[in-house]
């Protein structure tokens, strides 16, 4: 029996689309914030000897201006799909005025904004002063290197989460070190009498329980220990008429108790911790508003001073043509070619990632212009990236790769852009607000309620409504949890 198998040809026409590897580098660049381009230029530096800072470069010559070009012309995928032994070095170097891409370019920021920067305090990390504190302790060479595992092992909020069956494991296969569980538990007495107070504790009530027995015992102390001790499950949930039946208090004598455990602190870690985030965060944009006229303006640090390397230029032009035989040479004329490209390509996407921020934020500051005025929420217009896209004519991918990433500062405050999109709320009037009013508005009510009887989601429904705001209790919920605001219960005092 034989089998015949027919083959079939066929043409078939398919759409696709693909990024170019300068379009990838564009939207790569464009989702750096600020505090980061120069870390990446840096790299950009280091990689492509081709590309030389102006600002780090012995000029002995006027820098000449960058022209302007078209943005389509930034990302040709012909020029990357030409045959790499050919190309003509008269063509190719016609475009020289390139070079010096920056030099004439208005930097919109702060003319001192290089020179003031942040300082942040030296200071020891959390665990290099347990490490300190270690050096201090009299200890015998297996216990010290005990020691060292265990606060090697603590995360950053200063907990030991991992069993000490565990860290056995880990001395005995890393240092060779052979320790029984006792002698584990010893060093961790040590180590939990170090500061910060409650340092290597297990869990939340260990913790608690260290800084504690720390204190002067107070009568309030001990019974704040006792609550600790056998009631932490009733104390967290805010039960505070089982504490006072369990414990026979009455309410003046277990609000001092609960001020006594509320001034602990249940992250030992965090205390020590160098806030580097708030310090590092470098607004991409400037708004200022001149009677009444808002001026925005482009942070410096985005427009580096870049050029494509002269030398290496020189290295291209002076290409011999008639040794294009020689394979060698060919291979390193490509290999010039290759990183005056990259060069060219990424002060290209440099330019157009300062245009579509400049753009981005332009949109956004007309859009929301009456914010930017007075600073305040209740002038927020609903807003979503579409808004924004229509507007600039660019996809919602690009302002959503802007909007995450970039903080523009105000006469208000820094913010992330991102905070300025918002929802639409219909109200019974029939006008559309901003989601953000209504969680300001939420706020407010749940700043000024009676903290002995917060208020339920429920009644801040019903407070919303008689506001014109009709609205659903869950996205009352949604918009509370959203603000990290807990439930009425676990918002009640004493």
């Amino acid at each position: 029996m034989t089998v015949q198998i027919m083959l079939r040809q066929n043409l078939q026409q398919k759409l696709l689309q693909k990024l170019s590897p300068q379009q990838i580098q564009f939207i790569k660049l464009l989702q750096v914030p600020t505090v980061s381009l120069d870390t990446r230029i840096k790299e950009e530096l280091e990689d492509n000897p081709a590309l030389e800072d102006l600002s780090l470069a012995n000029m002995n010559e006027p820098a000449e201006e960058y022209p302007d070009r078209d943005p389509d012309d930034n990302f040709n995928s012909e020029d990357s799909q030409e045959s790499t032994d050919e190309f003509n070095v008269d063509d190719y170097l016609q475009d020289d005025n390139l070079n010096d891409f920056g030099s004439k370019y208005e930097q919109n920021g702060d003319e001192d904004e290089e020179r003031k920067e942040i300082p942040i305090a030296v200071q020891h990390s959390f665990f290099e002063s347990l490490q300190a504190q270690l050096h201090l302790v009299p200890l015998s060479d297996k216990d010290f290197r005990i020691g060292q595992q265990l606060i090697g092992s603590l995360d950053d909020d200063g907990y030991l989460r991992r069993p000490i069956t565990s860290l056995i494991d880990d001395l005995a296969f890393s240092q060779n070190v052979f320790a029984e569980e006792e002698e584990v538990l010893e060093m961790l007495k040590v180590i939990q009498s170090f500061d910060p107070a409650g340092v290597g504790a297990r869990d939340l009530q260990e913790c608690l329980l260290i800084q504690l027995r720390k204190k002067e015992q107070t009568p309030f102390v001990r019974k704040a220990t006792r609550v600790v001790e056998h009631f932490l499950e009733e104390f967290t949930k805010k039960h505070y008429d089982k504490l006072e039946r369990s414990l026979n208090m009455d309410s003046d004598e277990l609000k001092d108790v609960v001020n006594e455990i509320l001034k602990l602190n249940p992250k030992p870690g965090d205390s020590n911790a160098v806030t580097t985030k708030q310090l590092q965060i470098i607004p991409d944009f400037h708004i200022s508003n001149n009677d009444g006229i808002l001026f925005l303006t482009l942070n410096s640090k985005n427009a580096p001073e870049l050029r494509v390397s002269r030398s290496y230029q020189d290295m291209f032009e002076h290409y011999d043509k008639t040794a294009q035989k020689d394979k060698k040479l060919k291979e390193a004329v490509q290999f010039v070619k290759q990183k005056l490209d990259s060069a060219k390509w990424f002060i290209d996407a440099i330019k157009q990632r300062q245009q579509t921020l400049l753009k981005t934020m332009n949109a956004i500051m007309h859009y929301q212009y009456e914010y930017f005025l007075t600073g305040d929420d209740k002038n927020l217009k609903p807003m979503i990236l579409k808004d924004i896209a229509d507007r600039i004519g660019m996809d919602i991918s690009t302002v959503s790769r802007v909007a995450n990433s970039k903080y523009v500062q105000t006469e208000f405050g820094t913010f992330l852009l991102k905070s300025f999109f918002s929802e639409a709320i219909q109200m019974e009037s029939g006008e559309e607000v901003s989601n953000k009013e209504v969680k300001k508005i939420l706020e407010e009510c749940i700043g000024k309620e009676d903290k002995r009887r917060p208020l339920a989601d429920e009644k801040l429904t019903e407070i919303l409504k008689e506001q014109g705001y009709n609205i659903a209790r869950r996205t009352v919920a949604k918009y509370r949890e959203a603000m990290n605001i807990p439930v009425a219960r676990l918002r009640k005092e004493l």
